[in-house]
């Protein structure tokens, strides 16, 4: 029985709320791998913000492109979605269209906006979007429902 997800189930997963992890390549070292803030609509781009002096900025404009790995942990549904692909555009994050979208996605409303007010004069971020080239995908609730049968 494959575990592997269909293209419309990866794409609904990737679209709920999860926090990711960022893999992108760094010269003379592993990867930098660390949890991000992510959004995603089924068939479009995946899409991050970060300054664009950070370490993770600077490698992204290196590497021009990334990986994003999301999951869910509870057993026996564990499942994940990996994505790959390239960087098709590097953009001024503005607060109301990418910022505090992204904030109340994560945090709700009222958190959302009180995190976008502490963190207003932050400057230099950038909106990374990437098109999704390479899925990696497991579903082992699908071995579950298969063994029910």
């Amino acid at each position: 029985m494959a575990l592997t997800m269909t293209k419309e189930e990866r794409e609904a997963f990737l679209a709920d709320v999860h926090v990711a992890v960022i893999s992108i390549a760094e010269d003379g070292h592993g990867p930098l791998v660390v949890p991000i803030w992510y959004s995603y609509q089924p068939g479009g781009e995946v899409r991050i913000i970060t300054g664009r002096t950070s370490r993770k900025g600077k490698l992204l404009e290196r590497a021009g492109r990334f990986s994003l790995c999301v999951q869910t942990e509870m057993p026996p549904y564990y499942k994940y979605v990996s994505v790959e692909g390239p960087i098709v555009t590097v953009e001024a994050a503005d607060l109301e269209r990418d910022r505090r979208p992204l904030a109340r996605r994560y945090l709700g409303t009222e958190l959302g906006d009180r995190y976008i007010e502490s963190t207003r004069d932050l400057v230099g971020g950038v909106l990374v979007r990437m098109q999704p080239e390479r899925w990696l995908t497991v579903d082992y609730a699908k071995h579950t429902r298969h063994a029910e049968s």
